[in-house]
């Protein structure tokens, strides 16, 4: 026999179980009569997971996977090219449909605006370039484009990159029968040039301290969204005000220095570039907002660039057949510029038809930018698919570059591929490099720095890779840096990867 506590007891548990079976029961109702009313209004098939969590988890496993593209496949056999599914928190539509991603990319500002993870809002904030919209995007987006499409700086660039290309490659020599870590190295150079470009700054102290502040501000861009001390989002944010007063403080001697001059030459930087209105707008660009976007224009210097040449790098260390094509191509180069006395301009680096190849080819395996996040502003409906106003887009580029139906054998690195499928900065089913208005304004510049980079590499060294992997969450790069064993050239007829 039960005491009274005891039956007590009891039914309080088969109260709280019967509760809880109900309200599950009224969630499942709820969610079968919401997709119903979705599926009858057009919007895609999916699953939303699990209440408050959604798929994130599954989204964020296949990151750390060998081919972070299985979340996107699992879903888009069971549903579709385009499919809905709930990540972080929000409703989304995914795309892995090459035609829908091209709307979406086009429509920005009336249709689609910028819908990006809370810390990367936090970080950068209103005067994000990420973030704006309208006419005051067209306008920076324009400046920047024209001053690094314009003759004089792609000289300037040019020699600039190899110099810098060259000084670190020399400091290897100091390095042999040890080890070289590519990714540490590309981002010295990548944000060595880029700092020159945006600020004017040559290395030495300021040039360190600027990298130390920025590094900091990176480790926040995809991490949890809370601002308590000691936090990495809290350190990043920190770092960014920093970085804030230390631009600032140029920015403002810069319009002094300007002011004093009678005639306004070539700008020298995107300092100029902004403070100077070369568009002949009346209205002046606030210092904040000069400030915000000069440090936001660094991200390439540290993050994208410097990856694709390391992968490249990995790439060409697992394909001794593409890296003799690269270093044949690039001798016949170097020789031609010895017997003529000539300097390499920016047009030799980019008509090097096999080493562009190589380039496309790494960023289709590897895509920095996997995908962008949009957010619609109203219902709209592409190839038969509702996106509801309010709902985000997940326009997945990275699953439309490993689609078989794009690419033949698409996990195989490949560069020959290039020469049938063209390199169409238009082309829908490659786009590392976004596109519609927010086409980056620098793939050109990025192209550049690549091509000078394995030219002098390849030219100049052999070398032995330690065995590695990619990683691609947060987001893409070797998880040990890729080490590298060097030698100079004419030691050694071969180039290696060391097996473990």
């Amino acid at each position: 026999m039960f005491s009274m506590e005891e039956k007590a007891e009891n039914w309080i548990w088969i109260c709280m179980g019967t509760g809880v079976a109900v309200l599950w029961l009224i969630y499942k109702m709820r969610k079968k009569q919401n997709e119903e009313k979705e599926r009858a209004s057009g919007v895609p098939r999916g699953n939303s997971g699990w209440p408050l969590l959604g798929e994130t988890l599954d989204f964020i496993a296949s990151g750390y996977t060998s081919r972070p593209v299985t979340f996107m496949e699992k879903r888009k056999s069971l549903y579709g090219n385009v499919f809905k599914s709930n990540i972080l928190g929000k409703g989304i539509i995914v795309s892995t449909d090459a035609e829908v991603n091209k709307v979406v990319l086009q429509n920005n500002g009336d249709v689609f605006i910028p819908c990006y993870p809370k810390s990367i809002t936090e970080l950068f904030g209103k005067n994000s370039i990420l973030q704006m919209n309208g006419p005051v995007h067209r306008r920076l987006h324009g400046l920047i484009g024209s001053f690094l499409k314009s003759p004089q700086l792609k000289a300037r660039i040019t020699r600039d990159i190899e110099a810098s290309v060259r000084h670190f490659l020399s400091t290897w020599l100091e390095k042999q029968h040890s080890i070289v870590y590519v990714q540490d190295e590309a981002k010295k150079i990548s944000f060595e040039v880029l700092v020159k470009l945006i600020l004017s700054v040559d290395p030495g102290e300021e040039l360190s301290l600027l990298k130390n502040e920025f590094e900091e501000l990176t480790k926040g861009l995809i991490c949890l969204p809370i601002k308590l001390p000691g936090t990495t989002l809290y350190k990043s944010l920190k770092a960014k005000e920093r970085l804030t007063r230390m631009v600032g403080k140029m920015v403002e001697e810069r319009k002094l220095s300007m002011e004093k001059k009678e005639e306004k030459g070539f700008p020298n930087d995107a300092i100029d570039v902004l403070l100077g209105n070369a568009d002949g707008a009346k209205q002046p660009l606030p210092y904040d907002f000069i400030s915000a976007n000069l440090i936001e224009m660094m991200i390439p210097g540290e993050e994208t660039v410097p990856t694709a040449i390391t992968l490249a790098v990995k790439f060409l260390s697992d394909n001794p057949v593409a890296l003799d094509c690269l270093l044949e191509e690039n001798l016949e180069l170097k020789q031609q510029k010895i017997s003529c006395c000539e300097d390499y301009s920016w047009t030799d680096y980019l008509s090097m038809r096999f080493t562009q190849n190589v380039i496309s080819e790494t960023l289709r395996l590897a895509n920095i930018i996997n995908a962008v996040w949009r957010k619609s502003l109203k219902d709209v409906k592409i190839k038969g698919h509702l996106i509801p106003k309010g709902w985000c887009v997940l326009a997945s580029f990275t699953s439309v570059h490993m689609d078989e139906e794009n690419y033949e054998n698409p996990y195989n690195f490949y560069p020959s591929r290039w020469e049938k499928v063209g390199v169409a900065v238009t082309s829908n089913t490659f786009t590392p490099f976004g596109g519609g208005q927010r086409l980056c304004p620098g793939l050109e510049l990025s192209r550049l720095e690549i091509s000078i980079f394995l030219h002098h590499l390849v030219t100049t060294y052999r070398w032995v890779a330690e065995k590695d992997e990619i990683v691609y969450f947060p987001t893409v790069k070797m998880k040990n840096k890729l080490p590298i064993n060097i030698m100079p050239l004419q030691q050694s007829p071969l180039i290696q990867t060391k097996q473990n």
